[in-house]
């Protein structure tokens, strides 16, 4: 990312939302969920159906009839994805739309809360999730980070991007907020089964090792409630991917509401989450995903973000730590 970058990953180590009282609009470096809490009208289309495209053979064969692939999203953290005038824009999107001519398909995002999605996904109610998601071993492997407990069979995950977390403070850091050690005894707000949860966590455990009192952590559904509460002075600071943070620091409140502190957090890789059960089209995404990158789409959707820091060369499978 054009100054770092990561998002949103369950409460472990390892994941970009405007709202409205924070303004959704341009962007900067982007750098990262399952039930469906909106049943249509929400969603959105990504993608042109072409019996042509280049890599439809890849496809399973039910998914290539129907032309579709249901996409699970907590669309609200821009400018990886948001909600502009009804539909679902931002990298992901244009990502998928760039994949969905290779493919031969339509990516249709349905909004969810992100610390959901993968239950979802697991549920078939959305084939992939594109949610600035972090590839971890943990959701691979489908272990709960906060306790090592067994909660699914995990989930595959194809590899495109690079991030990593990032302290949002007020304008002007009030606060003094330098590192993850000074948020210790202070409130912080930040969305809830992200990697910015997970490492509040962590550093809650080093706190009280070192004597001082623990993070008062408050969690939300959705980041844009979290910027809120740091934005009306209930919280010091938001733990949230830096695309996200530096988005929301040049965006909100004409740019004079937040701005990022201190150094990038455990970059690591976003990726598209696909049921263990379904390799077909985990192989099929790897595929096209290679193709936008080596034709240039995929580098001219990251320019038009402002996000190239946070470009991969080639899209691995499982690639996170």
């Amino acid at each position: 990312m054009t100054a770092g970058s990561t998002r949103r990953t369950t409460a472990a180590h390892t994941r970009l939302a405007a709202v409205g009282a924070i303004a959704v609009a341009g962007a900067l470096i982007l750098t990262g969920c399952g039930d469906h809490t909106d049943k249509g009208g929400n969603g959105s289309s990504s993608g042109t159906s072409s019996s042509s495209a280049p890599l439809a053979s890849k496809l399973p064969a039910d998914i290539r009839k129907a032309g579709v692939i249901q996409v699970g999203s907590d669309i609200a953290y821009p400018p990886v994805e948001y909600m502009e005038s009804g539909k679902a824009v931002g990298i992901d999107p244009d990502i998928a739309d760039a994949l969905g001519k290779q493919l031969g398909v339509k990516f249709e995002f349905q909004n969810g809360k992100f610390d959901n999605l993968i239950v979802g996904l697991q549920a078939n109610r959305f084939q992939v999730i594109m949610s600035a998601m972090n590839d971890t071993k943990d959701r691979q492997n489908g272990i709960n980070s906060d306790n090592g407990q067994k909660v699914g069979n995990g989930v595959d995950f194809v590899d495109y991007f690079t991030a990593g977390t990032s302290i949002l403070v007020q304008k002007g850091n009030p606060k003094g907020i330098k590192s993850l050690d000074d948020l210790c005894g202070k409130v912080v707000a930040l969305q809830k089964g992200t990697t910015s949860e997970g490492i509040a966590k962590t550093q809650n455990k080093k706190c009280t090792k070192d004597g001082k009192k623990a993070i008062n952590l408050q969690t939300f559904d959705t980041d844009p409630e979290a910027l809120l509460r740091l934005k009306q002075g209930a919280s010091v600071a938001d733990l949230n991917d830096f695309p996200v943070a530096a988005y929301n620091a040049k965006t909100s409140g004409g740019g004079k509401d937040f701005e990022v502190v201190g150094d990038q957090i455990e970059a690591g890789p976003y990726g598209i989450a696909v049921s263990k059960s379904n390799t077909q089209l985990r192989d099929a995404l790897q595929a096209a995903m290679s193709a936008i990158i080596k034709n240039g789409d995929y580098t001219k959707i990251l320019q038009k973000w402002n996000v190239t820091d946070g470009a991969v060369t080639e899209s691995k499978i499982n690639g996170g730590s």
